[in-house]
């Protein structure tokens, strides 16, 4: 087979180019991130210099955005392989991000958490040991305090310690909800990244408000759906 065209890069050329080890470039195309290579031997491959960009963007989702390969993968598949789409469509949602965590910036101190909720302090630290609210020195965000109010509101219908519903409880919970946003990001980026960056802004901008309701309702139907499954499955046959 002839030599390939000088601007292709062999695998420890491309890893360099894009600040990531070889094995980091290896488990991209594992994972079907990158197009397959150009092989002029068994054990001999070249990349296109496309590559290094490409390698950088999904570093970037990775670590800067907190995406799965999975989805990340499933984005480009939506896009049709044009990276330029997918980074624009992050670029856009970095606005968004932004905007969605202005509220969080403004924070309220542990006294002022204490005696506005009631909250015992030992379950207030306890929530914050298991990851549950993120604090920093200068007192608890708005999204602490949205779990905060709902705890209360649990624990105001029995849902405490006197009946065995504790702080792991809460954790274990949002431990469980890991599947669930890893959906719900994968099901915004298949569906905006075939959009104009500027309409998929406009439409997650419009989305930020009701889509936590709508997951909520969606939660509550599932959770009675079930309820109502346990319950024939636990009632007598009547034909007997």
């Amino acid at each position: 087979m002839a030599a390939p065209a000088k601007e292709l890069l062999k695998i420890s050329e491309l890893a360099e180019a894009a600040g990531v080890p070889v094995a980091t470039v290896r488990h991209y195309l594992r994972e079907g991130l990158l197009p397959e290579p150009i092989k002029t031997s068994r054990n001999m491959a070249y990349y296109p210099p496309d590559f290094v960009e490409r390698i950088r963007l999904i570093k970037r989702l990775q670590e800067d955005r907190f995406m799965p390969l999975r989805v990340i993968r499933e984005a480009i598949d939506s896009a049709g392989g044009d990276i330029s789409r997918l980074a624009a469509v992050a670029e856009a949602g970095e606005s968004l991000i932004n905007k969605a965590l202005a509220s969080e910036n403004e924070r309220t101190s542990e006294e002022d958490v204490l005696e506005r909720f009631q909250i015992p302090k030992r379950a207030l630290r306890n929530l914050t040991e298991l990851g549950v609210l993120g604090p920093v020195e200068e007192g608890y965000s708005a999204g602490d305090l949205r779990v905060i109010e709902a705890i209360m509101r649990f624990r105001a219908k029995g849902w405490n310690e006197t009946t065995g519903f504790g702080a792991r409880d809460v954790a274990r919970l949002m431990k469980g909800l890991a599947p669930v946003i890893d959906d719900e990001l994968s099901l915004m980026l298949e569906r905006f990244t075939a959009l104009d960056p500027e309409r998929a802004a406009e439409i997650l901008d419009g989305g930020m408000e009701p889509f936590p309701d709508l997951i909520g309702a969606l939660h509550a139907r599932a959770l009675t759906v079930e309820l109502e499954r346990q319950r024939a499955r636990m009632a007598p046959d009547r034909d007997v």
